[in-house]
């Protein structure tokens, strides 16, 4: 159960955010829409732990997040959250296979065959052993959702995944995301302005 309550967010006191509240039982995946500025990767912030609201509540699989410490969110997020950025965080000097390793280290988890599993679903294990900075754009995005997922989460959130891509592309990467959580029975909350994905989600929330 996914579930928000009179959500707000200052920066500097000058920009402020109101948002709507969100109630998502289990299974069900979310599509929030908006344009730029309007505070969407601001709310996927919030969502993640990332930022702290001024006011209201974030409860995630009876956990109100927002009453942990930092330590808290950050242990809480390792083992319940995988997130796909607008831009892909690697730690280039390491091998895909080594900052999934990572991921999994920081999650105070550690298993290969996942690895292997994940990366054999994506259709990129031969790239295992590869710097992500010598991957395509397209396997850039794979080993991002690989990252996302390597630790199990139960929750996946994507900010702007297709904002960049064509219409065949943008409908292979929206899928492989809803294939990915599915089999890997985790929910999706993704975060764009691209109008193209309402057809994806029977459940949406316009800012």
């Amino acid at each position: 159960m996914i579930k928000t309550k009179a959500l707000k967010f200052n920066y500097n006191n000058q920009v402020s955010f109101n948002f709507p509240d969100i109630s998502l039982n289990k299974n069900e995946n979310l599509l929030i829409i908006g344009s730029s500025g309007i505070g969407k990767t601001t709310l996927l912030h919030l969502l993640a732990g990332l930022l702290q609201s001024n006011s209201g509540s974030i409860n995630l699989y009876g956990q109100d997040i927002s009453k942990l410490t930092q330590h808290q969110i950050d242990k809480f997020r390792g083992q319940n959250i995988g997130i796909v950025f607008q831009k892909p965080h690697f730690v280039n000097s390491l091998t895909v296979k080594e900052n999934l390793q990572l991921a999994q280290y920081l999650g105070n988890k550690k298993d290969d065959s996942r690895i292997v599993d994940i990366l054999s679903s994506l259709d990129i294990l031969d790239k295992e052993n590869k710097n992500p900075k010598k991957l395509s754009q397209g396997e850039k995005q794979r080993a991002s959702i690989a990252m996302a997922i390597v630790n199990s989460p139960k929750l996946i959130l994507a900010d702007e995944p297709t904002s960049s891509l064509d219409d065949e592309n943008c409908e292979r990467v929206i899928k492989l995301l809803k294939k990915q959580a599915s089999d890997f029975n985790a929910q999706l909350i993704v975060i764009t302005h691209d109008n193209r994905l309402k057809k994806h989600f029977k459940k949406s929330i316009k800012l």
